[in-house]
């Protein structure tokens, strides 16, 4: 009963301390961590690689998929590249299961972590942000290491009374009874790396043999999807579209590993014999989730349309969905809002264009304010539940950023119910001309970037200003001369001005969008798919 009480001990501190050093390690990399998914993942193969890499980083493929889902809904990442991401951040999380093996098991830390953790709570009492962050991850490392031992421990005596006549069979049916073993292990846990760790320890212990154990690995790898998928149930599209797409290629991964387990049984047995029993389990792992990557990356593409059908994206172009279950990453919920941001300044954009072009169009403009109004004003409620540490220099930029940019997004929402300018502008080639280069620079077709267009507001603010200001003083002479009524001279100095305060608003969005690029990262959209 007492190891019984122990093993338990154990399992919750390793869960313990992989929360607390996931979390430290989340926000101590978590800004440079979303620059190289934004920059990097410009096809699946670079979406593997930094899927990958941030989730052996963070030690959570939990908090990898949330920041690729805050890519996908702020439409920065395309889903066949979030995907990548994906396949990337299974193998990632195979990493775990290589510290606990060669460090835990080979090194035994648990001495040592004990040191370790007085140190680190030194450290979190005595200090604060940076200093304090690495006493967090050490005291989660050490956590872990400590309820390692604690489990090794307690388990120690179960291969007494974990007969093999109470397992199941060694057959087909035996396997996927451990499949599911596993998988129900790693649900009621929420962990799939403290659930390798425990069928790690039975392993090494003697108590489970290395062929039920890796079906039960197999069985832990689907298990992980359960808790995404619980978590994105009524949350936004694009998420559910992440983890239904996270459930299917873990069920395929698992329908390649169990017959590649059937075949490499007794290799797997001679490399046991040889490296350890843990080491063979863990090269298992890491294994199959690298042949089921190789097996889903040349076919992405039809991958994600079939997610793609099974759950339809939202019809009608609308606004980015700002989907609460994103707060809890700020990085990511600010790269909702840049999406939200960057799709209202275009239909913003897009709409002045056409109206001040030469056809005049003022449809679009006339019903901006209701379809782009709404969406400003949630994007105005999700920003004041964003909290922002304030030793996150880059985070707290580009929230300022965002914030000065929804500004200027309502100040031209405001300008536009003038429309009656519209004709005045197009009176006369003085004030005509500027009106048309500035509806070019705003047209989609053009397709600038909303940083470029405000370099371009930039460049031809003074010669603007300088030309309305020329034909600003002949209204006043001509109106003195009776070439101009005074009602003429109001109305035409009006829209001029009304013009030269909507070129200001575009030019202050595109240039903190600029800013943005360097806070947020920006991905490479026309890379190509594969």
């Amino acid at each position: 009963m007492m190891q019984m009480v122990t093993a338990l001990g154990g399992i919750g501190l390793f869960l313990l301390g992989m929360k607390i050093m996931t979390e430290a390690l989340r926000e101590a990399a978590g800004a440079d961590l979303r620059r190289l998914l934004a920059r990097f993942t410009t096809t699946p193969l670079r979406g593997v690689a930094s899927g990958a890499a941030t989730t052996a980083v963070i030690q959570s493929s939990s908090a990898t998929t949330v920041m690729t889902v805050g890519f996908v809904g702020a439409g920065l990442l395309t889903f066949p590249h979030a995907l990548g991401v994906i396949y990337g951040a299974n193998i990632g999380t195979t990493v775990t299961g290589w510290i606990v093996s060669l460090v835990g098991f080979k090194l035994k830390l648990g001495a040592v972590a004990m040191v370790l953790l007085f140190a680190a709570s030194l450290s979190l009492l005595l200090s604060q942000a940076r200093t304090a962050r690495i006493g967090r991850i050490v005291a989660g490392f050490s956590l872990l290491f400590i309820g390692l031992d604690m489990m090794q421990e307690g388990l120690a005596g179960a291969a007494d009374w974990l007969t093999p006549e109470r397992l199941p069979g060694s057959g087909l049916g035996g396997m996927l009874a451990m499949a599911a073993l596993g998988l129900v292990l790693t649900v009621v846990m929420q962990s799939s790396s403290a659930a390798v760790a425990v069928v790690l320890v039975l392993l090494t212990t003697g108590a489970l043999p290395l062929v039920q154990a890796a079906a039960a690995v197999i069985g832990m790898n689907l298990g992980t999807t359960f808790t995404a998928l619980l978590a994105t149930l009524g949350g936004s599209r694009a998420m559910q579209q992440t983890s239904l797409a996270n459930l299917l290629f873990n069920a395929g991964t698992m329908l390649i590993a169990f017959p590649a387990l059937w075949v490499l049984a007794a290799p797997l047995e001679e490399l046991a014999a040889r490296t350890g029993p843990d080491t063979a389990l863990v090269l298992f792992h890491t294994g199959f989730n690298l042949l089921g990557t190789a097996v889903f990356l040349p076919m992405t593409g039809q991958f994600a349309a079939l997610v793609e059908r099974l759950r339809p994206s939202e019809a009608g172009g609308g606004a980015p969905q700002l989907d609460p279950r994103l707060l809890s990453d700020e990085g990511a919920a600010l790269q909702a809002v840049h999406g939200t941001v960057t799709w209202a300044a275009r239909e913003v954009f897009a709409a002045y264009a056409a109206a001040l072009g030469p056809q005049g169009d003022l449809r679009r403009l006339s019903a901006l304010e209701p379809r782009v109004g709404m969406a400003l004003d949630d994007l105005k409620d999700f920003m004041a539940r964003i909290s922002v540490p304030r030793d996150k220099a880059d985070e707290a930029a580009a929230f300022a950023a965002l914030m000065h940019q929804a500004d200027h997004l309502v100040r031209l929402l405001e300008q536009s119910r003038r429309r009656g300018f519209i004709p005045v502008l197009g009176r006369e080639p003085v004030t005509k001309r500027p009106a048309h280069w500035f509806a070019g620079c705003l047209s989609p077709e053009r397709g600038l970037e909303l940083s470029d267009i405000g370099a371009r507001m930039a460049r031809m603010a003074g010669p603007v200003a300088h030309r309305f200001a020329r034909h600003r003083r002949g209204l006043l002479l001509g109106e003195h001369a009776g070439i101009y009524s005074v009602q003429d001279t109001f109305e035409t100095t009006d829209a001029m001005r009304w013009l030269t305060r909507i070129m200001h608003n575009v030019q202050r969005i595109g240039e903190y969008d600029h800013a943005l690029g360097k806070h947020l990262g920006r991905p490479d959209r026309t890379a190509p798919d594969v």
